[in-house]
């Protein structure tokens, strides 16, 4: 069986040390000192000045929206995980959804000033499969109307933009850490941002408000991680090069044995350094999709179809148009991507996917 991905597992006995000195110290939660190297060795890693480790991503994209006191329209994607959405309509706040550009599959930057209103307080965009967004469109656009910006970064683990770290860009960024994705600490994920007071704000929040044991800073929740997951981390942070070299070189596997199929793939920004986290393809029709998907499933190919639906038809949220993003996604598929699929499964995957377009 091939699946559209695989998580990386480190060696046993080094997830184990790590484990028993959890084990010596019983430490298990609460800010413990493998939370803390974990944070120092990612904004080592990453190059970035501020990072709090979280639960998970979906928390992250909760807290980023309290910590900045959003209320009223969030412009966002209606191309991502359905956790994009959800995070802004559980806050409160509503999603005003902008059309994606048909070559990045990110947010149009040239269609966000016509959605702006008065009650537009920040724009949430998405790094598709970690595509860096037009950061510097997208900034300049909240510069001039005073908004906010958050970038749900949750691919995009070690991916620069002309050599800074996206997840640098933004008001604050946030990132998954959940078992499927290109690093990850089994679940968990982390916010990410330049400015010290917002941290510190970010910290308590994710602690219940707490200041002192007895004091609090407003309401919190329960947004930290465990030693178990931070070891993890630490963990698979040793292998991450080799992960991500693994991945570059199977998607360039993929390109080659794929070159005679009728597919597209995404247009990454110029000047951004991919991780090649996922490997989608766009076939020309959704009849070629539903077929590629039976061929590959007859036999033991399960790749996904990521992401669908559009989330702008959501049944809590205000359905409107967003033909580019409506159309991407009857016709996008994600193929088996992970550290351990071997050149020979690719070369089957893409003799199944030929088979399918030659029949």
């Amino acid at each position: 069986m091939i699946n559209v991905t695989k998580p990386f597992l480190p060696p046993m006995e080094e997830y184990n040390s790590y484990v028993k000195g959890i084990w010596e110290r019983n430490w298990l939660t609460n800010n413990g000192p493998l939370v803390n190297e974990l944070e120092l060795k990612l904004k080592e890693y990453l190059s970035v000045n501020h990072l709090l480790f979280l639960s998970n991503g979906t928390i992250a994209l909760q807290i980023a929206i309290k910590a900045l006191n959003l209320t009223g329209e969030i412009i966002t994607t209606p191309f991502s995980y359905v956790a994009t959405t959800s995070s802004i309509v559980w806050e409160g706040c509503e999603p005003v959804f902008v059309d994606i550009d048909r070559k990045s599959l990110n947010i149009d930057p040239k269609l966000i000033e016509a959605a702006i209103t008065d009650k537009t307080t920040a724009i949430l965009a998405t790094h598709v499969y970690g595509n860096p967004c037009d950061v510097e469109a997208i900034d300049k656009i909240a510069l001039k109307h005073n908004l906010k910006v958050i970038y749900d970064a949750a691919h995009a683990f070690a991916v620069t933009y002309k050599g800074r770290s996206v997840f640098e860009y933004g008001d604050i960024s946030t990132t998954s850490f959940h078992a499927t994705k290109v690093f990850h600490t089994t679940e968990g994920g982390a916010v990410f941002t330049k400015d010290s007071e917002l941290l510190k704000r970010m910290s308590r929040l994710r602690n219940f408000g707490h200041v002192t044991p007895e004091t609090f800073d407003g309401i919190g929740v329960n947004g930290k991680n465990s030693e178990f997951h931070a070891a993890m981390g630490l963990a698979n942070l040793k292998y991450i090069d080799e992960i991500l070299a693994s991945r570059k070189e199977q998607v360039e596997k993929y390109k080659v044995a794929l070159k005679n199929l009728r597919i597209a793939t995404p247009e990454i920004l110029s000047g951004a350094e991919w991780n090649y986290s996922y490997f989608p393809v766009i076939f020309e029709t959704e009849d070629q999709l539903q077929k590629s998907i039976q061929e590959l499933n007859l036999n033991w190919v399960y790749p996904r179809r990521y992401f669908y639906p559009s989330l702008s038809h959501l049944d809590y949220v205000n359905d409107c148009a967003t033909p580019v993003s409506d159309d991407i996604c009857k016709r996008v598929l994600c193929l088996p991507l992970y550290h351990s699929l071997r050149s020979e499964d690719i070369d089957f995957i893409a003799r199944l996917l030929l088979r399918v377009q030659n029949n």
